[in-house]
């Protein structure tokens, strides 16, 4: 009997020692879970572009007799861009461009198998603003403002080189959009479409007739894709919570 209750109690001590152990052993951490990225747009870049200029509407009004107009399809446009954006709220980023591009042939000619008058244009720049909204990296933008471009004017390629008067406009107006995506930390790339207006030239005795006039709406059609560097505004551009 003695026996018995001997075992009882050490049974029981047992117990009670190894529950006073595991009180004091610490609780298992949950799994590590990584928080969520969280990307900003506000900095300043630079960078480059690739791709091309349609011209636009091929279409001209003029009293000459026989004038044969051309317009050329594409030509290859290169250049760089620099701007700076800011995002505010959660999901809005405003910002600032400027940019160049060079262009390679975009030609644009009348004849009247006695003479020939050539309007060409030879790089293309805006200052825009744009307005974008973001789902983490990346960015859904429009952009409008201030067109330029050469004022090298137009030009007759054969048969001398005749008076005529050209009200030629080398600013005019620009919009467009784009998709813009932040693969790594200070690196963006972007797809886009612009467009330029620059009104209507206006030209009048050309050289073929005394008093004859011509006119032509001046647009271009562009797409290009480009790739930035960012410089972020005191904290990483991918930060995390």
């Amino acid at each position: 009997m003695r026996l018995r209750i001997a075992s009882m109690i050490a049974v029981a001590a047992a117990v009670v020692s190894t529950s006073a152990v595991a009180a004091d052993l610490p609780a298992k951490a949950p799994p590590y879970v990584p928080p969520a990225p969280v990307w900003n747009w506000s900095g300043f870049y630079i960078g480059g572009h690739i791709g091309a200029a349609f011209g636009g509407d091929n279409s001209f009004n003029s009293d000459v007799f026989g004038l044969v107009g051309s317009n050329n399809d594409a030509a290859f446009m290169g250049g760089g861009q620099v701007g700076a954006d800011y995002q505010f709220g959660s999901n809005w980023v405003i910002g600032i461009e400027g940019q160049i591009s060079g262009i390679s042939n975009t030609d644009r000619t009348f004849s009247d198998g006695f003479g020939t008058l050539r309007d060409r244009n030879e790089w293309l720049a805006s200052v825009t603003g744009r307005l974008g909204y973001t789902w983490g990296p990346g960015l859904l933008y429009a952009k409008g403002g201030v067109a330029f471009r050469d004022n090298s004017g137009l030009t007759m390629v054969s048969l001398g080189d005749p008076t005529f008067f050209v009200d030629r406009q080398d600013t005019g107006y620009t919009v467009g959009g784009g998709l813009e995506y932040m693969f790594s930390p200070n690196w963006s790339a972007k797809v886009e479409y612009q467009y330029f207006n620059f009104n209507t030239t206006d030209i009048t005795t050309l050289g073929f007739a005394t008093g004859t006039f011509l006119n032509f709406r001046d647009d271009f059609h562009t797409v290009k894709v480009g790739l930035n560097y960012r410089f972020n505004w005191g904290s990483p551009v991918l930060a995390r919570y």
